[in-house]
């Protein structure tokens, strides 16, 4: 479906949303000021109102076309009308994950040269403030939030978001004409944003994404997946990753969509009640829980509710596979004995979810598509603004990422020889094409500039013929793109077998005592396995089973416990290749998280982290292993 406005450029797209909408009232925005308030709409004419007096607060203060001005925020109102500022002036939007320590967020700032920086909490601002004289290129920094450490104000560079807005809308009549002329100065191929990535090894690096990047890449997403102004999405997964900003922000306002923000990710369960969403962004850990939560449920049930349960799934199963008929008459009695309840905790308006970031087990996948919730699988990268192939309503193939957008050329390189052996782009459907394994290589519009600064890395990742290598291992299915792994995750055993971790660990996230793992075993002759348990899960099985311990480390270490992780590796390593099953373990009392740098902000496993956190239990693994 085509976008509600024609544009070229961001700097468009704002304009003509804002004419077409003069006037109608048209929601744009969602938001909670308080959290037990309720949501307040936010029209058209008002984000109009506050991008232009934001746009004029830049002008006065030294923003020229092509200048950065860095945001370190949760998703909010607010970033938006920043954003759109940016963007309104010929600027580029330098954004950074909250979850980053002052050290990095110093870096980012140095190495981009930002000049203004905005800033939500007081626990952001705070770290603006720890590393500002570190900071040569920044002048100012803006507070969203007034601090509750009154101190924090007196700094002669810090200021309130309401003081700037407030000095804006008086600075708009000055600085009117200057911001139209740049808006008409404004071309496809300038930059509109740094978006560093969170890599799991070095220092990150900025990712040039142009204005013609993330347009071609918005257009062809509403080719592929229909989006009106009918829509409402709820906004959770950081603005600062190129997913959540291109198909969670600038597609949804694209097709006339709203967009209302979680309070936080912690009130995601809360809010989907509140906001009614019809589509909503989301990384395969949200799936996985809610799998995990209603799976629990029916094992600690009646045999009659397993039962029941378990027919609904099937019935749920074979009608999102096409069947009818008798099929037909039996789904609407399984959603009402089963699945409507999982319905209304999503919101009951859910039309699609978008699932992006990392892989999604099949098994769950499945497990929404018979509840009749659809997940669209997607991937792409930071690099390739990022979706580079997705599945579409209607035509979901579960554990793979469907087909090739519009405009983006996917081929497939093997990795012993370097030779492309399969090459598809979005208008070519041939739904026989299956391929070997190789790596994934893209080219198209939406293929970045470069990385900042950074030309070494730039040639590393785009090669002499334009083709950006991914870095991840996949293949065609059926026309389907399916991934297999990351080539540097790839474990080498002593006998010289390639094995993939991903696929196995995929696999072990449906357990419901398993809530994290990590395979390892490089160079060893068989694979094992670091695991977080689901602790919720275990510390109520100990209570009704009468365990005693003092400690998480103490009730890990106890027989029956051990057993019951015995159990779950031998049922699941029955799906697996010999080479592949894992035939050792050992249990980690604490969740990897982003806070303890396990994980990126976009919760993928930092394995060398991991590997080098955890040694001495990997080696105490194979210590007795014959090598």
């Amino acid at each position: 479906m085509p976008t509600v406005v024609a544009f070229e450029t961001l700097t468009e797209l704002f304009l003509n949303l804002t004419n077409k909408y003069k006037g109608k009232k048209k929601t744009a925005f969602g938001r909670k000021p308080s959290p037990n308030g309720e949501y307040e709409a936010i029209t058209w004419e008002k984000v109009a109102e506050d991008v232009n007096a934001m746009a004029a607060y830049l002008v006065e203060h030294g923003i020229e076309q092509g200048d950065r001005v860095a945001i370190l925020s949760e998703n909010r109102y607010e970033w938006a009308v920043v954003d759109l500022a940016i963007q309104l002036v010929g600027g580029v939007n330098v954004s950074l994950y909250t979850s980053l320590p002052p050290n990095q967020c110093e870096y980012i700032l140095q190495n981009s040269e930002a000049e203004l920086f905005f800033v939500s909490t007081g626990i952001q601002l705070k770290k603006a403030i720890e590393i500002f004289e570190s900071c040569e290129h920044v002048r100012q920094v803006i507070a969203f939030d007034e601090p509750r450490v009154e101190s924090q104000l007196e700094e002669p560079y810090v200021v309130l978001y309401e003081n700037v807005m407030s000095e804006g809308f008086k600075l708009y009549p000055k600085h009117e004409e200057e911001i139209h002329e740049r808006t008409k100065r404004i071309a496809p191929e300038d930059l509109a944003t740094l978006i560093y990535t969170s890599g799991t090894t070095g220092k990150p690096k900025g990712a040039m994404l142009t204005h013609r990047n993330i347009v071609s890449n918005v257009k062809a997403a509403h080719q592929h997946i229909h989006i009106d102004e009918n829509d409402r999405a709820l906004s959770f997964l950081p603005l600062c990753h190129s997913f959540e900003r291109t198909a969670g922000y600038y597609a949804i306002i694209a097709g006339g969509g709203e967009i209302y923000y979680a309070e936080s990710v912690d009130t995601v369960a809360k809010n989907l009640t509140e906001v009614h969403p019809t589509i909503v962004m989301s990384v395969p850990r949200l799936f996985e829980k809610i799998y995990n939560l209603v799976t629990k449920s029916v094992e600690e049930g009646s045999t009659v509710k397993k039962k029941i349960f378990n027919w609904a799934f099937d019935v749920g199963r074979q009608y999102a596979d096409g069947k009818r008929g008798l099929t037909a008459l039996q789904k609407p009695v399984a959603d009402k004995l089963v699945f409507d309840k999982l319905k209304e905790r999503t919101g009951g308006n859910i039309r699609f979810f978008v699932s992006g970031g990392a892989a999604l087990p099949a098994e769950i996948g499945h497990f929404f598509m018979a509840a009749g919730l659809n997940i669209l699988e997607g991937y792409g990268l930071t690099e390739t603004s990022p979706i580079m192939a997705a599945n579409s309503y209607d035509h979901e193939k579960m554990g793979t990422v469907g087909q090739v957008l519009p405009g983006v050329t996917v081929a497939i390189q093997r990795l012993e020889d370097n030779k492309i052996i399969a090459q598809l782009s979005g208008e070519d459907y041939p739904t026989d094409l299956t391929s070997e394994p190789g790596e994934i290589l893209c080219k198209g519009p939406n293929v970045m500039k470069g990385y900042w600064k950074n030309d070494e890395a730039t040639r590393e990742m785009i090669d002499d013929e334009e083709w950006l290598h991914t870095g991840d291992v996949g293949r065609f299915v059926d026309g389907n793109l399916q991934i297999t792994d990351r080539i540097k995750h790839m474990i080498v055993n002593a006998g010289g077998k390639n094995i993939y971790p991903g696929p196995i660990e995929d696999l072990f996230k449906t357990s419901k005592w398993v809530d994290q793992l990590v395979v390892v075993g490089e160079r060893q002759p068989f694979m094992a396995a670091l695991i977080v348990p689901d602790f919720e899960v275990l510390e109520k099985y100990a209570n009704e089973n009468g365990l005693r311990y003092e400690s998480m480390e103490d009730l890990l270490a106890k027989d029956e416990i051990q057993s019951i992780f015995k159990k779950e590796i031998r049922y699941y390593s029955d799906e697996l290749a010999s080479h592949e099953k894992i035939r050792d373990f050992r249990l980690v009392s604490h969740e990897f998280s982003v806070e303890s740098g396990e994980l990126t902000p976009t919760l993928k496993v930092k394995r060398r982290v991991i590997e080098e956190k955890y040694g001495d239990l990997i080696e105490d693994i194979f210590a007795d292993a014959a090598v």
